[in-house]
């Protein structure tokens, strides 16, 4: 058995193989400096986007080593020369050079000088390349020279019929001629100081850019030091163990005692903040600062026969075109060859689906999709990290019990964390956190009463007629997501629009924002188009850290509401969603995801919008902050605000709103959706266990 005891000093090694989040961000930053320079060279009057293609490369270089860098430019610069062809491959040879030399700086914490050194250098060498080049291919070299020569002799010609200027004429000719008669010399003395030249202005324009960004984390949280055992994680047993994040002032988890054997269904229960995701991390293989952890190999995340995660996001986990490719990506191919796709699709429950494209599959869907491309690499062990919190009630019953009957058909354990305590009903043990300690069992939070609203509404303000959309349209991948639908909403109304994953609400969100076009039928606010009216109606993302952009939470709230705002008016949005006014200097990046969702709103607010669009609100909340959400809704409906909630909990939201439609595959659903619902499923409700536990009764 091997014990870990302390965990790696943080950052990455300046040594041994490329790790998992250098080459995942040298693809993306590689990719959009490929896309940067390409453009540039291709399309009429964008070359101004190759000035910008040092950005992506000096991040890289900025925040990890030399090798992931130079693999980066390797493989842009074959990708742009199958794409764009020789010329712009070189220019991402020079755009990395310049990158890198700024980045690297930066990241060693030198300066300006040590930027000349380096330029000097990179420039006589991309001198004597360029001779080189010429001299190599020597036909090349002769038809550059001979439009260089006839182009000096029309420009000649054409001064020449202006006889004061006739002398101008003569000198470009002889000029010319004493370029190319020397060309080696001043070709290569013209692209090394090119070079020299353009690293030392983007030093201090690229320079500002990186300073900006070094607040970003660069860290990988699974990223764990290099254990050489063969792969065996089961059975794992953890003593004590406990995890400290660098800069931390108190431990994320602690004294925690848990061991996990093949066969088992194990749920860890646990709300926002109380470690879940850190012992996660630990069971993956990320050594613990106190404690041990005993396994009889090593974790293998993601090796075959090792550990499997699910995360709470599917479709960052998406990376297939088609949902067999899903299945198989990133396998070796005779690995590949070897795994019964359609026989995994259909223990999933995604029979006949492989030749669907993974972009139209609803959250429920996308997650299964994940468990079976987890299967695909035959895990011992599959950790289901939130899996269920972003899918609607019956998806989230469905998944459950597929991660519950897994063991019972392959070797292997289940791990499944999660805040919902009816999602561990069907669990062998459950292990319920709190603090990042293991309890007893956790507080119940009641559900939300009834919030009556304390003002009336006012007269129609958003009107939707024979609204339809269309994926794609005109192509033979269109997807119909809207049908007809005809909705009107009234000035200080909260209105919820309640369906299933895939039945169009996201869809309908982004078109009552504005931010998509209907493709038939009107959307109108005050009369007007929405999609005219962009700014009017704010819509808040079901993940909320994709809407916050800035450092603190402070210039978030300026940026959203202008700068002439101040931080005054930064307090007050704090105090409008109940926010202690000292988190205006807080990190974005230290938010929760209730206090993302919060800032969000004081964000929202401080624009002063007509209508609020709030796409899954509660989504991935515990209990508690599910009522925090709830109670702030109707303080901003109370306030005058007209809420267009889109949402799957009807129990919660409920308790805000004033009025319920029911969006199913596209169409609002006639009469009223929401009493229809509850009472058309209570008798197969009512004898669900998981549903009643929902609800605080007993299984």
């Amino acid at each position: 058995m091997h014990e870990l005891t302390t965990a790696p000093p943080p950052g990455a090694p300046d040594h041994g193989p490329l790790r998992p989040i250098e080459l995942a961000t040298g693809a993306v930053l590689g990719g959009v400096m490929v896309g940067l320079v390409t453009i540039g060279s291709v399309v009429p009057f964008a070359a101004a986007l190759q000035l910008v293609a040092a950005v992506p490369l000096g991040i890289l270089a900025h925040r990890y080593r030399l090798r992931a860098v130079a693999t980066t430019t390797v493989a842009a610069t074959l990708v742009t020369f199958v794409a764009a062809g020789l010329l712009p491959a070189i220019g991402i040879l020079g755009t990395a050079t310049v990158g890198g030399i700024i980045g690297g700086v930066k990241r060693r914490g030198r300066g300006f000088f040590s930027v000349l050194g380096l330029s000097t250098l990179a420039g006589l060498a991309w001198g004597v390349f360029a001779v080189g080049l010429l001299l190599v291919f020597g036909r090349t070299r002769g038809l550059i020279f001979d439009a260089i020569r006839e182009s000096a002799n029309g420009a000649q010609k054409i001064i020449d019929k202006v006889p004061p200027l006739a002398p101008l004429g003569q000198t470009i000719t002889e000029v010319t001629v004493a370029v190319l008669r020397g060309w080696w010399i001043y070709i290569g003395a013209t692209v090394a100081v090119g070079i020299v030249v353009t690293a030392l202005v983007s030093w201090f324009i690229l320079g500002a850019v990186l300073d900006r960004l070094a607040w970003l984390p660069s860290t990988d949280r699974l990223d764990a030091p290099v254990d050489d055992r063969p792969i065996d994680p089961l059975p794992v047993t953890l003593r004590g163990a406990g995890f400290c994040y660098p800069g931390a002032e108190t431990p994320a988890l602690r004294d925690i005692d848990l061991s996990v054997r093949v066969g088992e269904f194990v749920a860890v229960v646990g709300h926002n903040g109380s470690g879940k995701s850190t012992l996660t991390r630990i069971l993956a293989g990320l050594p613990p600062t106190t404690g041990v952890v005993e396994r009889p190999g090593s974790a293998g995340l993601g090796h075959l026969g090792g550990t499997a995660l699910v995360l709470q996001r599917p479709e960052s986990q998406t990376l297939g075109v088609l949902v067999a490719d899903d299945v198989v990506w990133g396998l070796p191919a005779e690995l590949a060859g070897q795994v019964d796709v359609e026989g995994l699709l259909t223990e999933v429950g995604l029979a006949g689906l492989g030749g669907k494209e993974t972009a139209t599959l609803s959250g429920g869907q996308q997650q299964r999709l994940a468990v079976a491309a987890a299967l695909a690499r035959r895990p011992a062990l599959l950790i289901a990290d939130e899996a269920t919190s972003m899918i609607d009630p019956d998806g989230r019953r469905e998944l459950v019990a597929l991660l519950a009957d897994l063991p019972t058909r392959h070797r292997m354990a289940v791990v499944l964390v999660t805040h919902h305590e009816a999602d561990a009903s069907a669990a062998d043990r459950v292990v319920h956190l709190a603090g990042g300690r293991a309890v007893d069992r956790l507080p119940v939070w009641p559900r939300p009463a009834r919030d009556d609203r304390r003002r009336p509404m006012g007269a129609p303000l958003l009107r939707l007629h024979d609204v339809r959309y269309t994926y794609n349209c005109h192509t033979p991948w269109e997807a119909a997501a809207l049908h007809g639908i005809d909705l009107t909403v009234r000035r200080g109304e909260a209105l919820l629009v309640v369906g299933g994953n895939g039945s169009g609400k996201s869809t309908l969100a982004w078109i009552l924002a504005g931010l998509l076009e209907p493709t038939s039928g009107t959307c109108e606010l005050s009369g007007k188009p929405v999609h005219t009216q962009v700014g009017r109606i704010q819509l808040a993302f079901q993940h909320s850290r994709l809407q916050l952009q800035k450092q603190t939470v402070g210039e978030e709230i300026a940026d959203w509401g202008g700068r002439a705002k101040g931080s005054g008016a930064a307090g007050r949005a704090l105090d409008a969603v109940s926010l202690d006014r000292y988190m205006v200097t807080h990190s974005i990046e230290r938010l929760s995801g209730g206090q993302a969702k919060r800032v969000v709103l004081a964000a929202i607010a401080t624009c002063r919008p007509e209508v609020v669009v709030l796409d899954e609100p509660l989504a991935g909340l515990d209990p508690g902050g599910r009522a925090d959400i709830v109670e702030l809704l109707a303080h901003l409906r109370d306030s005058g605000l007209t809420l267009i909630v889109i949402s799957h909990d009807v129990e919660d939201m409920a308790a805000v709103c004033d009025r319920t439609v029911h969006l199913a595959a596209g169409h609002i659903l006639e009469p009223d959706p929401a009493q229809a619902w509850q009472s058309d499923t209570a008798p197969e409700r009512a004898a669900d266990p998981v549903w009643r536990l929902e609800q605080g009764g007993t299984a």
